[in-house]
Formats: C-alpha cells, structure tokens, sequence
C-alpha cells in the first residue's frame, strides 16, 4: 500500500506538470511541499475511497454483464480519485472536465500496474492474505466443533482430454498433476527424486453427446437420459433447448432431479462454483441453471461481488484481463500471418470473451473454492472453461491451449498450499467432463455447410456459394434423378412446400436434423417418401461417417456409405458396421441415443480419421467435442489414492451417470452415511468397493498426508 502510496503521489505530480489544465497548487501559489502534500493527499484519499465505495460500486454493478464488469473496473478507479480530489483537505486540486479523464485513466493505470507489479505476480503475498484469513476464520470458530472427517472438492478441468493430459505433463507444463501422480518433473537438467504418487489416472469414454451439458448434468444430478447434443429442437414445445442457455439449463436441471427424485451430488453441505447446474448445493456462484431467478438467494453474479468487493482482486484481475486481450491479438495475428491451417477467425468480440474466460471466471472460481475450503463445506465441485474456450478457437494441441495449461496448474498448485490451512482435509479429485478432437471445419473443407447440404438434399434453394461447390452439385443431381426430373431442367423445377423446410442445428462434430411440420419423430420410410435423396445425399457425403434414423419396419438405423444400413440392436463392438472407426462403445452410446424422446428425427456424425484423430466439425471451430470420434469422447478422471479404485482394473468408467455413482461412492466414503446413496439411474454402479454386499462404507484407514490435497 505504501509502494502503490508513493507511485500514485509521483504520478500526480507528473501529471500535474504535463498537463495545463490540471493543478495542485491554488490560484495565489504553492511551495513545493505544499503541492507534494497536496498530491500525497489526493492519492491517500484515492486509496481510501478505493477501499470504502468500491464494494458499494461492484454491488450496484451486479446487474451489468460480467464481461462488461471487468472492463468498468479502470473507470471506476479514475471516477473515484476525481472524488478525492474533490474532497482532498488542502482544497487545492482542480481539474477541467476533459482534462479529468485522462488524469483518471492514467492514475488508475499507474495504480493497477504498481499493485500487479508488487502484489499480482507474488503468490506468496496472496497465499499470506489467504493465511491471514484462514487464521481469522479459526478465531472466531474456537471452541466451535471443527468438520468431521475430510472435505471432497471436485475440480473441472473443461475440455482437457486425457491423452492432452499425459502430453502436458510430458512436456513440463502441469508440474502439480505430474506431481501427484509421482513423475519426475520433464525437463530437469537434474534428476530429482521421484516423488511418492498420490493420486490414480483413470480415463474414462463420455456417451454420444461429448459435452459440457450432458456431461455435468450427467456427473452432478446422476442422469443425462435425454440430452441428444448440446443444442436440438423439441417439437412438443417447438423451442431450441440450448445447453449453455440459462433458461434451458433450469429446466433440464428439473428434469433431471423429476427422473432422479434426487437433488444431486452436492446436497449435502455442498458449493456449485462456475458450473452449469447446482448439483443440489446450497452455496451457488455462477450457475448457470440459477441466472434467470432474481430472488436474493440465489443471485447468479453473487460470486462476483465477493471477488470484486476486494479492490487487490479487481486491480489484479483487471490486470490479467488487458493483458490476455493482447495475448490473444498477438496469437491470431501470427497465426494469420504464417497462413495456419486450419484457422478460424478471432476477431470481434472473441479475445474478450476468451479473456472473460481464461482470467475472470479463473479467478473468482479460484477464490470462491478458496473461500469454501476455509469455511469447511464438505463438497465442492468447480468448473475451469480456460481451456475449452482457447482450445476450440486455436486448436487442442496448439501453443495457445499449452500456455492455458501451464496457468491452470499454477491455480491447481495454489488450491492445493491453501488447502493445507483449512479446518478440515481435502481430498481434491481433477477430472474433465470431454475432451476435444482436432480437425478443420466442414465449412472450411466442402464450402458449405451441413445446412445447405440438407437443404441441397431436399431440393431446396441455397446460396449460390453453396451452389457451386462440388458437394452442392452432387446434392442436386441426386435430387434430379430421384425425381426423374431431367437435367436440362435444372432442380429450381422441384419446388416443395415450406412444411418440408428442415431444422438443422449443429453441436461440434455432430448435427441434427429435425422436421418441424412432423409431431412425432419422422421415419425413414416418410423421409424417403418426401425428399428421396437426402438420406442417401447425407450417408454418402465424404465428410459425414454416419447417420441415425428411426425406421419403422426396424427401429433405429445406422446409415453410412456405399448403401450400409444396420439396425442399432444388430451392431456391437464385433460388428460395428459404419460405426467401426469409432472405436469400442461407439454402438452402445448410439443405441442410447436412439432411445431418447427428443433425439432428432436425423443424427448426422461427421467423418473421423483414426490414423490423425481428426473429426470435421459442422461449427466454427479447430478443437471440437459433441459427438464420436477421437480425444472428444476420452476424459480423465484423477483421484487421490486415499480413496477406493474409481473401477476394476479390467472394467471401463464409461458415461457422465457412471461417474456421479463413483463421486458418490467417495464421498460416502469420506463423510459417512449422511451422504445419500447415488441416485436411481439407467445402469447399475459397477464402481470398486464392497461389491459382494453391496455397502458402501468408508474406505481402509490409510494415513493422510498433505498431497491428498
């Protein structure tokens, strides 16, 4: 404070002197001392509002989007030492109204950067306000009853896949999680002494839907049974459910506890922190499936007052978050200029949205786990998007994603020294909910979309861009000789009716088609009578690896190249059919799939290549998830050793609800039977434990040791 005193004194004094329309000194003159004791005054005064209003500021600001929140944070700063000023006790500063913005950008600028300089970058002089902290809380809880046996806190690390772990920790880039698993550090030009493992890897395969939504829904509330992708059309209610839309994130939040007749995983003494849905918690901040309620108790901006009321956080966020504005201009530039491939575009309102991810969200998540270590919570479940958002704009593999990593680890290793002043031991769990596969984009590779394809397939107008592609072309001829219509006449002769028009909505590498004028799931045999090419347009395309539909004559259908067509009860890992490149369980996933009342009336998997692990996705992105094929559908699953084996050794952790039984399972097994049995799902748990009776009590005793946190 002192340091960040005498800076902002100087700076006014600079300021002073430069600019002609700002003084410290009064009409009839000053000493010397006289204007520094004027600018010192200012400057005290600056820090002291800073330290009384902002919290009031950050309040009346809840209702103002977070991205723009953190932008707000300079002005702020500015608006308040004009305040000073005004109120300064020498009365003898004065500013002219333009003039008074640039003094007040400049003095909050010089402020931030003095305080990231002295206090941002020292880990140290943060975990000592931690400590300090931790400290005041033990205080006021002695002769209180502390916590009975050890916390659980959840980690998410979105997106990161498991083979993208093992390469970071390869590389040197997650030194905390290669500690934990007890590999040496890479890269040490000494070798250190392999440290003791703690913790267990497991990966684990998601089901069709590799996504954030079917994937926490599935891990948190113990059932994912109706979510085909992360965004499809429901014709009951004619509404596009969208995953990461808060609207929609409630009502599959209430879906799932009506199926489950369970609140979640976190019911008991739980915090849902940066997640899409609650899991049951008590404790919310940055929910998703809470932002539409306005009621006081479950205001969804809650965990961004407690991080901004702190004016050192809003300064060292604000901080980091121009300085990955920069980052990410710089990355997309270089990648424009040496002609990357494959590249998507990264302009507009991106690197702000990415910063919001990578930094604000980082950091009020962080500190909201920090906080709830302190108070004791016996459950803890947290999401970290950084990741995810860079991976799908630059590539899972690239530089940018690494640098990611490398600060993801840093906040891990923070977690883990803060948790060794909690009332209570934390067993952290790190787990991913999908990962993502690399690949251009459909768009990229055929020139058009998977909407015009469709479109093309049902003989329906597209734009003329789309028109000249060889894939446009191809549609159309298949149209034309499907209709016998003659090819001097052209496919503009075929007009259907607007009923015909389809849906078609994408999710990563994954695409779905729905009929809006059909009430029921459309059939084959109706699809074939309506747009006779488009089935076979779409299992023939080079981009596409294969298509479900329901067929009445029977039931689902796997469609694919070169006229392939096997009914999902007839495929399986020894008979995949079209689905053989996908890998083990592929069948399965498919086959649950088809069961779901909203899956659309046509499932459309892009191409996979097993040799590149490359996938086409059907949106905007490099790095993709939401469907099979590759890294997208192969999570991890990190635990301490302290705690029983997720599966058997021969057995695989397969699907989000599979994982909410084992999450279950642990935290029985840290805080006793208070803890519910897992919820009633489609499959029994075939987790590790006491299997022959069923009794899911606590673990052995082993010895606990600070690396359990």
């Amino acid at each position: 404070m002192l340091a960040v005193w005498a800076v902002s004194t100087l700076t006014m004094l600079v300021l002073a002197g430069a600019l002609p329309d700002f003084r410290l000194q009064s009409a009839d003159g000053s000493t010397a001392t006289q204007i520094a004791v004027t600018a010192a005054l200012g400057a005290g005064m600056f820090g002291l509002l800073s330290s009384l209003a902002w919290p009031l500021l950050v309040r009346a600001l809840l209702l103002v989007p977070a991205l723009v929140l953190g932008l707000l944070v300079f002005f702020l700063n500015g608006s308040l030492l004009l305040l000073a000023l005004w109120v300064n006790p020498s009365g003898q500063g004065e500013a002219a109204p333009e003039t008074a913005v640039v003094v007040a950008a400049v003095m909050s600028a010089v402020a931030s950067a003095t305080g990231g300089a002295l206090a941002v970058r020292d880990d140290d002089a943060y975990r000592r306000r931690l400590y300090r902290l931790a400290d005041r809380r033990r205080r006021h809880a002695r002769g209180r009853p502390g916590p009975a046996g050890p916390g659980a806190l959840f980690l998410q690390l979105d997106g990161v896949g498991h083979d993208v772990l093992e390469a970071a920790m390869d590389k040197g880039l997650m030194p905390t999680v290669a500690r934990w698993l007890g590999r040496p550090a890479a890269g040490a030009t000494r070798v250190p002494p392999t440290p003791r493992p703690t913790h267990r890897l497991t990966p684990w395969r998601t089901d069709w839907s590799s996504q954030t939504g079917a994937s926490q829904l599935g891990i948190l509330h113990g059932t994912n049974h109706d979510v085909p992708a992360f965004r499809w059309y429901e014709k009951d209610s004619r509404e596009v459910m969208v995953c990461n839309r808060p609207s929609s994130a409630a009502e599959l939040q209430r879906r799932a506890i009506d199926r489950t007749g369970d609140g979640g995983l976190l019911t008991v003494d739980g915090a849902s922190r940066g997640n899409l849905f609650s899991g049951g918690a008590d404790q919310l901040a940055l929910v998703l499936s809470i932002a539409a309620r306005r009621d006081r108790r479950n205001r969804s901006r809650a965990g961004y007052f407690a991080y901004f009321s702190d004016p050192a956080n809003a300064v060292r966020t604000a901080f980091s978050f121009v300085a990955d504005v920069l980052r990410e201009t710089g990355q997309s530039t270089r990648a424009r200029f040496a002609g990357q491939r494959p590249r998507v575009k990264r302009g507009g309102l991106y690197p702000f949205i990415r910063a919001f991810a990578t930094v604000v969200e980082r950091d009020v998540v962080v500190a909201a786990v920090i906080g709830d270590m302190f108070a004791g919570r016996a459950a803890i479940y947290a999401d970290l998007v950084a990741y995810d958002e860079v991976a799908h704009h630059s590539g899972p593999h690239s530089r940018d994603a690494e640098q990611v990593l490398e600060r993801l680890d840093r906040s891990l290793a923070l977690i883990a020294q803060v948790a060794e002043h909690a009332p209570r031991a934390y067993r952290i769990v790190l787990l991913s909910d999908h990962g993502q596969s690399p690949g251009e984009t459909f768009l990229g590779r055929y020139g058009l979309t998977l909407g015009s394809l469709v479109r093309a397939g049902c003989g329906l107008p597209v734009p003329r861009r789309a028109e000249r592609t060889h894939s446009g072309a191809e549609a159309r001829a298949a149209v034309r000789a499907a209709l016998r219509i003659p090819v001097e006449e052209g496919v503009e002769e075929y007009r259907p009716t607007r009923r015909s028009e389809p849906i078609v909505l994408a999710s990563g590498n994954l695409g779905l088609v729905s009929f809006p004028d059909v009430p029921h799931r459309m059939s084959r045999e109706e699809m074939d009578a309506r747009h006779p090419a488009l089935l076979s347009t779409l299992a023939n395309h080079p981009g596409i690896g294969f298509v479900l539909v329901h067929s009445e004559k029977h039931g689902g259908v796997v469609l694919g190249a070169h006229g392939a067509e096997i009914p999902v009860d007839e495929l399986s890992d020894e008979h995949p059919g079209p689905l053989a490149d996908f890998g083990p369980g592929a069948a399965d996933a498919v086959r649950r799939t088809h069961t779901f009342p909203h899956v659309a009336d046509i499932m459309v998997n892009s191409w996979y290549d097993p040799a590149e692990g490359e996938v086409l996705a059907f949106e905007e992105q490099i790095g993709s998830h939401g469907g099979l094929g590759g890294c997208q559908s192969r999570p991890f699953l990190l635990s301490p050793l302290a705690l029983s084996a997720p599966v058997e050794e021969d057995e695989q952790l397969t699907g989000a609800e599979q994982i909410h039984r084992v999450l279950r399972r642990w935290l029985r097994e840290s805080n006793g039977p208070q803890v519910p049995l897992p919820a009633h799902t489609d499959a029994p748990d075939r987790g590790a434990g006491n299997r022959a009776t069923g009794h899911e009590g606590p673990a052995p005793a082993k010895t606990q040791n600070p690396a359990d946190a």
